[in-house]
């Protein structure tokens, strides 16, 4: 330009308190980058704010508009080192708004970090692709680029929200890239090498309904009754508020009463005993049963009593030789013990005698104390 520009313009942007600290650092390198350019800025940290104007330096009317992107870019936590590059002619940049997309919160977050990837491997490779700096950060995605670049970033990232993988844009640039290193296809159309990718979510169809079909009528159907029709045939339409709460309260009780008979019947129903054979009476035998022999807990079976029978006299035996035996011990054992003590059977007499003639002694001393 031959002199300076007439009017002087400025651009403002606001940025979060978390950047402030960053910016502060960093602005001395954002003011001498703009001096060259001829352009002034000013950070105004009470207001969390940017501004950048034109000056009787500015030479090139657009690259305010450039500075404007820089400190857009700048409050969207780019690197100051990156965000410098959109000053120059052939860099430009774009930020994607991508949060009024998909409503839903979840979903919101599940696709975005689809845009990401594994340890953003996907945003990598885009970034290889398309030659653009990519920033992911919130509800916006910034980017910065060539036009070309920015173009097919944008579209990337709007697909990405809409349901549609990453990966299959990835393909596709891949085999571009490699189709426009071959000059005889230069002037060719390449959608015969490009993947056409169908979709397999296919929609799931609902099972068909068969209606029956009503014999057509040409009179239309008759009309319902309204709600005071009904209340003047039931007489209620001529009843005062208090009288309809009253029937209303009327007609619960007995629907409540209605209720509670129902359940009583079902409770007393597990109570009701079995019908009986034999008329109900008490019969000596039910079905071939004896019911005095199933009172007393006796087997019902024959071959059961004849097995107990058989056990009870091979007890009997048993016990039996067992006392059988042990007398013919005792005897023996009592045989041997009187030829033995026949000798102090007499001492035992005399001593007996003694005793006997001393206890009476006692007593007779006892009697004439008393009298």
């Amino acid at each position: 330009m031959p002199g300076p520009l007439l009017e002087e313009s400025s651009f403002a942007t606001l940025f979060p308190k978390y950047r402030e600290k960053y910016l502060r650092e960093v602005w001395p390198v954002v003011t001498r980058a703009l001096e060259k350019v001829g352009v002034a800025c000013e950070l105004n940290i009470i207001e969390g704010s940017m501004t950048v104007r034109t000056t009787r330096k500015t030479s090139d009317p657009y690259v305010v508009v450039k500075a404007r992107d820089l400190i857009k870019l700048l409050a969207r936590s780019i690197p100051v080192q990156q965000a410098v590059k959109v000053l120059e002619d052939e860099v430009a940049c774009d930020i994607i708004k991508i949060g009024g997309i998909v409503r839903n919160k979840e979903r919101f977050v599940k696709r975005r970090q689809r845009l990401v990837g594994p340890d953003g491997a996907t945003l990598k490779a885009l970034e290889l692709l398309t030659g653009c700096f990519i920033l992911v950060q919130g509800n916006t995605v910034a980017a910065m680029g060539p036009y070309k670049g920015i173009k097919l970033v944008r579209n990337v990232v709007v697909d990405c929200m809409k349901n549609i993988h990453p990966i299959y844009h990835i393909k596709t640039l891949m085999i571009k890239r490699e189709l426009a290193k071959d000059p005889t296809l230069a002037q060719e159309n390449w959608d015969r090498f490009l993947p056409q990718f169908k979709k397999k979510n296919v929609p799931r169809h609902k099972p068909q309904v068969v209606r029956p079909k009503k014999a057509y009528t040409p009179f239309p159907p008759p009309q319902q009754p309204s709600k005071i029709d009904l209340q003047l045939e039931s007489g209620e339409y001529f009843l005062t508020e208090q009288q309809r709460k009253l029937k209303k309260k009327q007609e619960k009780q007995a629907q409540a009463t209605e209720r509670a008979a129902t359940k009583r019947e079902e409770r007393e129903k597990e109570f009701v005993a079995p019908a009986e054979e034999n008329g109900g009476r008490e019969g000596p035998k039910l079905g071939g049963i004896d019911r005095k022999r199933l009172k007393k807990g006796v087997s019902i079976n024959k071959n059961d009593d004849k097995e107990q029978e058989n056990e009870k006299k091979a007890k009997k035996r048993s016990l039996k030789e067992m006392t059988d035996g042990f007398i013919q011990k005792s005897k023996s054992k009592m045989g041997n013990a009187l030829s033995a003590n026949q000798h102090q059977g007499e001492y035992v007499e005399e001593s007996m005698m003694k005793l006997a003639s001393t206890e009476i002694s006692k007593k007779d001393k006892k009697k004439k104390l008393k009298k």
